[in-house]
């Protein structure tokens, strides 16, 4: 069977200091309902610089920088022992300050509802020219920006949301319609934000993977907002809009959304759609979420530490037909919690990991990573969320010994061996699974390992339309090499068949 392979990924990470402030949920919230709280006063001051957020270690791993064994040794808490020489530019992308990225919100916006000042549109200019990925005709739609005057009376008559950074007003988002609240100018705030942060990490996926861009087919979108009026308020397309400012000229796409579940759905989309052949090439890619920004944040300010969820995250795959060298993806061992699965611990994981395996006779021990819910622990652990990699790895653990895979006394080892520390930031669809695709596909192509789990898990009740849970999981494993047509017969075979086929049909006819 030819299946599908992992020809590519990217990491972004974009560092939004000002937006922790004006537009996470937790801080949105608080001012709404305590605008005279400790927790806001105190905020400001557990704000990181973009420095201190580039020489986070958990963030170096996002972008490939470093690898996810490197935050077993290095001391913790990471946020206290930066990484001394870290870049923002890593081997699988980047993280990008907040100012380059309002920049790039004005860009991918069309239909002039980012407003910017001039002397901010100046500035953010030479950055973005600078900028190794952003082409000259992205930069070009910056324009020339707007007097200050105008943009404060936007936001003060017109409910324009502001944008900011630094602390200084430097533009805002217009609502797109007077009454439909699906176009108000929060929603297309969040939207932007996720347009422009795919948007980055599809042209550091071309970048990163030589990939030609005129050959990508299909484009899946699988993060946790959606776009539409009141009419269709969740009618789509992220897929296309990013496509099109990428370069993607020659696809079509569409929205894949699950919660935190969507990515793994979407692999497994873009599987099937190239093993089936009704395309080539599919790109699987997400932008990131403004609403949870410091959504841990109250904790992190009273046990004095600094606001960690204060980057917003994107990533990017590439999916192609099989090369007989890259990672393939394995279709056929596809774990799925289904609606009579269950809620239980036990009965997800049973879905998710073990009746695959069942399915292939393999232990427990034959899948040498596991990528589960990759939440960086320092940011959930001060919020009593707990070391969720970790619960997820005991876990698996406990169902290897339950089928005799492995011994009691050595869930411990099967933790060190087949699981991680957690590295994602809390960006909900973020973490769940595709953070250690990027790792697998070059462990996997080095010969370190020949088979990863990735597991996509998602609170599907936050809907209020059900109160079930959901999950996916696809096993990434090693290129056996390409597999030959399913009738066993090879592309030069059948040339010879057909070429004595004719000889002989040639033969009788002169004997006739």
């Amino acid at each position: 069977m030819n299946f599908a392979v992992v020809k590519g990924t990217s990491y972004v990470l974009v560092h939004t200091k000002d937006m922790v402030i004006n537009n996470g949920t937790t801080q949105t919230t608080e001012k709404a309902i305590n605008p005279d709280s400790e927790y806001l006063k105190k905020l400001p001051n557990h704000l990181r610089d973009f420095d201190d957020a580039v020489k986070y270690l958990p963030n170096q791993v996002y972008i490939g920088n470093n690898r996810p064994e490197d935050l077993k040794n290095h001391p913790q808490p990471w946020y206290e022992n930066p990484v001394e020489g870290a870049d923002r530019f890593g081997k699988l992308g980047e993280i990008m300050p907040e100012d380059e990225f309002i920049g790039l919100m004005k860009i991918v916006d069309a239909f002039d509802l980012v407003k910017l000042t001039e002397e901010f549109t100046k500035d953010v200019r030479a950055k973005l020219e600078a900028h190794p990925l952003i082409r000259d005709d992205l930069v070009a739609r910056l324009k020339t920006g707007e007097d200050l005057e105008t943009i404060e009376k936007l936001i003060n008559e017109e409910h324009a949301e502001p944008l900011l950074t630094d602390g200084k007003l430097v533009g805002c988002v217009k609502r797109a319609h007077d009454v439909d609240q699906n176009l108000n100018a929060h929603v297309l705030f969040e939207n932007l934000v996720v347009k422009a942060s795919g948007v980055l990490a599809g042209l550091h996926l071309i970048d990163k993977n030589n990939i030609n861009p005129d050959e990508v087919e299909y484009v899946i979108e699988c993060s946790e907002e959606a776009c539409g009026d009141m009419n269709q308020r969740g009618g789509g397309n992220f897929a296309k809009s990013i496509a099109e400012l990428v370069g993607f000229k020659n696809a079509t796409g569409s929205d894949t959304r699950g919660f935190c579940a969507a990515p793994t759905h979407a692999l497994i989309v873009a599987s099937s759609l190239v093993q089936s052949g009704a395309v080539k090439n599919v790109v699987v890619l997400a932008g990131g979420s403004t609403a949870k920004l410091g959504m841990n944040g109250k904790s992190h300010v009273e046990k004095n530490m600094p606001i960690l969820e204060d980057v917003i995250g994107g990533f990017a795959v590439l999916v192609g037909e099989n090369d007989g060298v890259n990672p393939i993806l394995r279709t056929d061992l596809i774990g799925r919690h289904t609606v009579g699965t269950g809620s239980s611990p036990q009965a997800v994981m049973g879905a998710l990991v073990t009746k695959p395996l069942e399915k292939a006779e393999l232990k427990i021990t034959d899948i040498d990573k596991y990528s589960v819910e990759m939440q960086n622990p320092e940011v959930t652990k001060p919020a009593g969320a707990g070391d969720v990699p970790t619960a997820n790895y005991k876990m698996i653990g406990a169902l290897g010994v339950m089928r005799k895979d492995l011994e009691r006394a050595q869930i411990n080892e099967f933790i060190e061996k087949h699981g991680m520390p957690g590295w994602a930031p809390t960006q909900g669809h973020i973490p769940s699974g595709v953070p250690y695709v990027g790792f697998a596909r070059e462990d996997i192509l080095e010969n370190k390992i020949n088979r990863a789990m990735i597991v996509g898990k998602g609170s599907l009740f936050l809907g209020r339309m059900t109160n079930l849970f959901d999950g996916v999981s696809i096993i990434m494993e090693k290129n056996p090499g390409k597999a030959e047509e399913e009738k066993g017969v090879s592309e030069e075979e059948v040339r010879k068949l057909v070429a004595e086929a004719m000889r002989d049909f040639a033969s009788h006819l002169l004997q006739d």
